[in-house]
């Protein structure tokens, strides 16, 4: 079994990143640090940890920020750097300290994404700063280092997961659009994959920018735009859009026949449920198809609310008939409790229910 995230900040981590910030400064107490940051810690989990870490370092570097800017710069340096994981809270001290002299704190952030990631420092200077972040990051759109350039997307994208919810962007995604245009070509996949990401996070509250996008860019797009645009319209294709579904040719309802077939009928929680999908096409034309299949899970009071998935991508061949398979789990996870009774599972073809079965989950006491 993996071990858990959360040991990735661990104490031993700590006494590393005390030695090497006391051959940074000299003056540093990395013995006062490494009881502080290690007290306690292994009752924490990753988020906290990180934010304990950080408390730590603003008890032991100096108060001032541009001193403690010039260390955390002289420890990430070459030839044993600062790095790994023990930069999390050190992006957080920057976040926390360097409010009153923002254009320092983002060189310092600069430097540190590219041996970790600031996605979740850079995002209070948006919030308190954001228009010399924003121009900040116009300039990084051009910057030789590709982990600067994926910061660009990643530290501004609306909702980044584990980290703090920019809502103004949530409200108004235009101050970011500018940015996307500059990287969606990109050379770099990884930060092909961070703009794919980010116009996803748009789509959820922005429907329309993100179709008006599709018809803008897609037309005539390279291989790897189209990789990165299908990535970023996996939300309001399994939403069923019909301007993002036109877009990918997916526009017209399935002519032919569906069966959908769930066995077994009877399952327990930590079982899985095979899916079995039959196709016949009555079109004397191919048929390009995205299939996906929404659960609906019981909640408490009975209720039953869906949730899509993935499923198939195809094009159906005039008049041909196909058989699709896919397994899908319903083990325990952290983010939904199930509860017993029916559940009903629907295959969309294009956006549109063509099938429905149903299934009977039990929970174990």
């Amino acid at each position: 079994m993996a071990e858990p995230f959360k040991l990735l900040i661990n104490a031993a981590l700590v006494q590393r990143a005390a030695a090497r910030l006391a051959l940074a400064w000299p003056e540093f107490d990395a013995a006062r640090f490494a009881a502080q940051a290690s007290a306690g810690l292994d009752a924490l989990e990753l988020k906290a940890r990180a934010l304990h870490v950080c408390a730590a370092l603003e008890a032991t570097l100096p108060a001032d920020f541009e001193p403690a800017a010039a260390l955390l710069e002289r420890a990430m340096a070459e030839p044993e750097p600062l790095q790994g994981w023990i930069l999390w809270p050190v992006g957080e001290f920057v976040a926390r300290r360097g409010q009153g002299q923002p254009e320092r704190a983002l060189q310092v952030l600069h430097r540190l994404t590219q041996l970790f990631t600031a996605e979740f420092a850079l995002r209070p200077f948006i919030v308190q700063h954001p228009a010399l972040v924003f121009a900040t990051l116009e300039q990084w759109t051009r910057d030789p280092s590709d982990q600067v350039r994926r910061l660009v997307s990643e530290g501004s994208r609306p909702r980044l997961p584990w980290g703090l919810q920019l809502k103004a962007l949530i409200a108004d995604p235009a101050p970011t659009l500018p940015l996307l245009r500059a990287l969606q070509d990109d050379a770099s996949e990884t930060v092909r994959r961070s703009v794919a990401n980010h116009l996803n996070d748009i789509a959820k509250d922005h429907p329309a920018v993100v179709a008006d996008w599709l018809e803008t860019h897609l037309p005539a797009a390279s291989p790897q735009r189209r990789a990165l645009l299908r990535h970023a319209s996996r939300t309001l294709v399994k939403r069923g859009d019909p301007r993002v579904l036109a877009a990918w040719g997916l526009g017209q309802a399935f002519a032919g026949q569906v069966s959908l077939t769930l066995r077994p009928k009877r399952l327990v929680v930590g079982d899985s449920l095979d899916l079995q999908v039959t196709l016949s096409s009555r079109s004397r034309q191919p048929q390009k198809l995205a299939l996906d299949y929404a659960v609906h899970h019981v909640k408490a009071d009975g209720r039953r609310t869906p949730k899509v998935f993935k499923g198939w991508l195809l094009e159906l061949g005039a008049g041909e008939r196909r058989e699709l398979s896919k397994r899908h789990s319903m083990r325990a996870v952290t983010t939904r409790r199930y509860h017993p009774g029916g559940h009903r599972v629907e295959l969309l073809a294009n956006g549109r229910v063509v099938a429905a079965a149903e299934f009977d989950l039990r929970v174990p006491a």
